[in-house]
C-alpha cells in the first residue's frame, strides 16, 4: 500500500484525471495521479460531499461550479488531520472513515509494527492531503475539469 500521489504503474488505485471535458477523459493519461484505494478510502467523503452524484466505478467529475466546494472540503479534512496528536485519535479517525478499517488492516499487513511509527503515516496522510488540494487548485487555476475514476 503506498499512501502517497504516484503513476499509473500501480493497480488498486483511483485516478484523479485532469485531461479531459465536460464529457469524457483521458483515462490513465501520462497526467493522472492515483491513489490506492485504501488511502483514497479516508478521503472519500471530501469528494462525495463535494459531488452528490459521485460515482466511484463510472467517474466522477468536479467543474467549476464543484472543484473549489472540493477544494474546500480537502481543506477541512486537513484540519482535521492536523489536530491529531496521539495514535489512539489516528486510530479513531481512521475507523470513522469509509472502509477505515480496511485501510489500518492493509497498514498492519505492509507495516506490521505501524503503531510505534504511526506519526510517519500520519504524516504521509497529511502529505496526500496537501497533494490533493494542491492538484485541484491546479484544475480550478486553470479551468480544467478534475475527473476521479476508480479502479
Amino acid at each position: 500500500m503506498n499512501i502517497e500521489l504516484y503513476n499509473s504503474e500501480f493497480l488498486n488505485f483511483v485516478e484523479l484525471n485532469f485531461t479531459g471535458d465536460n464529457d469524457e477523459y483521458r483515462r490513465c493519461d501520462a497526467e493522472s495521479k492515483y491513489l490506492d484505494t485504501d488511502v483514497f478510502n479516508l478521503f472519500l467523503h471530501c469528494f462525495e460531499n463535494a459531488n452528490e452524484i459521485f460515482d466511484y466505478f463510472s467517474g466522477t467529475k468536479y467543474n467549476s461550479r464543484k472543484i473549489i466546494v472540493l477544494r474546500n472540503e480537502l481543506l477541512k479534512n486537513l484540519e482535521e488531520l492536523e489536530k491529531i496528536n496521539a495514535l489512539k485519535e489516528f486510530t479513531k479517525m481512521a475507523e470513522s472513515r469509509f472502509m477505515g478499517k480496511d485501510f489500518l488492516q492493509e497498514l498492519s499487513h505492509h507495516h506490521p509494527k505501524w503503531r510505534d511509527k504511526w506519526k510517519e503515516h500520519h504524516e504521509k496522510l497529511k502529505a496526500v492531503n496537501r497533494d490533493l488540494i494542491a492538484f485541484t487548485e491546479k484544475c480550478a487555476d486553470e479551468e480544467r475539469i478534475r475527473w476521479v475514476i476508480g479502479y
